[in-house]
């Protein structure tokens, strides 16, 4: 049988075509998953791209805004990307078992916990928006600019909930076209409205900062209703009925049971992002500006390079479903192997082009300092965020969600915060100190991972 050219696999990759993964040559198959899954996540950095780069040309409080905002924002992509774990797992062991109907019921099941628990969080960090944002900042100018900006984001945090976890059970189908052009619909959608009600173009008011989050909660908003469509039938793996909306006590466990670690392994590492935040405003707002704008760079690759690793635990979930764990093992070290080569390859592109990358954004000689040297030194450590990010997608993508908990807990809680803080003030290191301790922290993260994934006990799993 000929071997399908590279040309060829891309657009079989991007077509949707069906395809058994238990089965597939696992180099192909983690490309075929790859291609959709990296332009998916290459969509969801966008969003923080056009949103910092029109806020960049109001001044660095507007930025400073996003920042915070972003930063307290983590909590919700915590709790959404702890139920996703529970989602692509359980969805693609199920897929993997040859169960379609158990893994539509999982779907429905998941869909109607995430609308209550966004709902939930949506009040009442909504209510408590501007309390927050004076918590978190030292400025009034700050805190007035930003009030309406993060009421929007928090109080609507349902459109990002809801993407999140809708293209999580997608991609543990197998389906992840679905989910990359969800992202893409929502980005063109958000790229062309930021400007229009950030600086009132055209009959849309001027409303600044706000602007963004405006475009950006419409933009969501339409992405969800895009999968929506699908997921009740459309042209996808997973069909969910009204019958599969009904409370099932035995899915609902398995669901919950899975998520409540996923969600506190997110927790833990989102909260930490948000003590680096809380450290770095002891200083100036420069540099909360500036490694706001670096942090969006950085993430513009991060999450590309997710998009391999969820290639490798949706590998996981389906094959560990079909009773092949030594293929799981490894449809991951080629994860591992690709995703370590992409990403390193990022990352002496930033180290070298730091300062040229971070001027397009920052026109303040103070923040564009400040966003040049956090961008090259968190840029050093990539390639072990490269292999991280795989290995513990394997470990979530088989169930076990407690062993990248722990490690989240070690590395960051009593690793990155306390460390950042004892080169920044002790230490007299100031803003370079917290910059330093992100990449040794990821770096001893990667490590602790390599060596439980080796020993295997993810293979064990049940869900």
């Amino acid at each position: 049988m000929e071997k399908p050219s590279l040309w060829r696999s891309i657009v079989q990759s991007l077509r949707g075509e069906e395809h058994d993964y238990t089965a597939e040559s696992l180099n192909r198959a983690v490309f075929l998953l790859s291609v959709p899954m990296v332009l998916e996540m290459l969509m969801e950095s966008l969003f923080a791209i056009t949103d910092i780069f029109w806020v960049s040309h109001l001044g660095k409080n507007a930025v400073a805004v996003v920042g915070i905002t972003e930063s307290v924002m983590s909590l919700v992509y915590a709790v959404a990307i702890g139920m996703c774990f529970a989602a692509s797992a359980i969805v693609s062991r199920r897929i993997g078992e040859k169960d379609p109907e158990r893994a539509s019921q999982a779907a429905g099941q998941i869909v109607v916990l995430g609308i209550l628990m966004a709902s939930g969080m949506g009040v009442v960090l909504g209510y408590f928006a501007e309390d927050i944002l004076r918590l978190m900042s030292q400025s009034e100018a700050v805190v007035e600019m930003g009030t309406p900006f993060i009421r929007i984001m928090l109080g609507g945090n349902i459109t990002v909930f809801m993407i999140f976890l809708i293209n999580a059970i997608f991609r543990g189908a197998g389906d992840a076209v679905i989910a990359m052009r969800t992202l893409m619909l929502a980005n063109v959608i958000n790229m062309a409205l930021g400007p229009c009600f950030v600086f009132g173009w055209g009959p849309f008011p001027e409303m600044g900062v706000t602007g963004a989050a405006v475009a950006t909660n419409i933009g969501r908003g339409i992405g969800v209703l895009y999968q929506l469509w699908h997921l009740l039938g459309h042209h996808s793996r997973i069909h969910v009925h009204l019958y599969h909306l009904r409370p099932a006590r035995e899915v609902l466990h398995t669901i919950i049971s899975t998520s409540k670690n996923g969600i506190a392994q997110l927790l833990i590492s989102t909260t930490s992002w948000v003590g680096l935040y809380k450290i770095l405003a002891m200083f100036h707002e420069a540099a909360l500006a500036g490694y706001t704008i670096a942090l969006r760079l950085i993430m513009f690759m991060l999450l590309p390079a997710w998009g391999i690793a969820n290639a490798g635990s949706t590998l996981v979930g389906q094959n560990l479903g079909a009773e092949r764990p030594d293929r799981a093992e490894r449809a991951v070290w080629i994860a591992v192997k690709w995703n370590t080569i992409f990403l390193g390859a990022v990352g002496v592109l930033y180290v070298i082009f730091a300062h040229s990358l971070a001027s397009i954004f920052a026109s303040e000689p103070d923040v564009l300092h400040e966003a040049t040297r956090s961008l090259w030194i968190v840029s050093l450590a990539f390639p072990f965020y490269a292999a991280g990010m795989c290995f513990e997608g394997a470990f979530n993508g088989s169930g076990d969600t407690w062993t990248p908990t722990r490690l989240n807990f070690f590395c960051f809680w009593l690793g990155q915060v306390p460390l950042a803080l004892i080169f920044a003030v002790p230490l007299k290191m100031g803003a370079l100190g917290v910059y330093i301790a992100v990449p040794v922290s990821f770096g001893v993260l990667t490590l602790w991972s390599a060596v439980l994934f080796r020993r295997g006990k993810w293979k064990e799993k049940k869900v």
